[in-house]
């Protein structure tokens, strides 16, 4: 089958276009489709089951969980999966399970992402990121540490049958990095997980 036609039937099988501006500029920045996919899928899952449609949730999330297996085995995007499976389908071990892998694998996929410049709002900002990038990254690392760490203890809560401690998918509706780099694989690792 030639690109042409696998491309083709990618807008119907998977509800997502790569010739989008927004997918175009992620592309660009070093994404892969991949990752676009697991995103898109992760973000309709989350919608579908605020909007009360758990069982087209479950479907987004059983097909982004399948693609997160393309994936490296330490990425926390495949935990994120497991725990979106595990809300809508109540399988508190499944949130278990993230719990202990964001507790595992957080704090060394910080430490390993790489980091894109950010668009700042004054040149004066711009120079100060450039002279104190380490600072800058430093302060980002922990800021996604913290966040890893909220979101291993809601999973926790979760699974202990308990409302999770803090926000989840409404916070990455508020937080989402327009920026396509690691910080936006981590984040969205933390925060694409339906139920708070």
């Amino acid at each position: 089958m030639s690109f042409m036609t696998t491309n083709m039937f990618a807008p119907r099988i998977w509800g997502f276009d790569f010739a989008a501006p927004q997918a175009r500029v992620a592309l660009q920045a070093g994404w892969g489709r991949r990752d676009l996919l697991w995103e898109s899928l992760m973000e309709q899952g989350c919608a579908d089951f605020a909007a009360g449609d758990t069982r087209a949730a479950r479907r987004a999330f059983r097909r982004a969980r399948l693609l997160s297996l393309l994936l490296p085995a330490a990425d926390l995007r495949r935990a994120a999966s497991d725990a979106a499976l595990g809300v809508v389908l109540e399988a508190p071990g499944r949130l278990a399970r993230a719990s202990a892998a964001f507790e595992r694998r957080g704090a060394q996929a910080i430490a390993a992402m790489q980091i894109a410049p950010r668009a700042r709002s004054s040149l004066f900002h711009l120079r100060m990121e450039a002279r104190h990038r380490d600072t800058y990254h430093a302060n980002m690392r922990k800021r996604l540490t913290a966040i890893a760490g909220e979101t291993a203890g809601s999973l926790a809560n979760m699974a202990a049958g308990k409302a999770p401690a803090h926000r989840l998918y409404s916070r990455w509706l508020g937080e989402r990095p327009s920026v396509h780099d690691d910080t936006r694989k981590i984040l969205s690792a933390c925060l694409l997980i339906p139920g708070g």
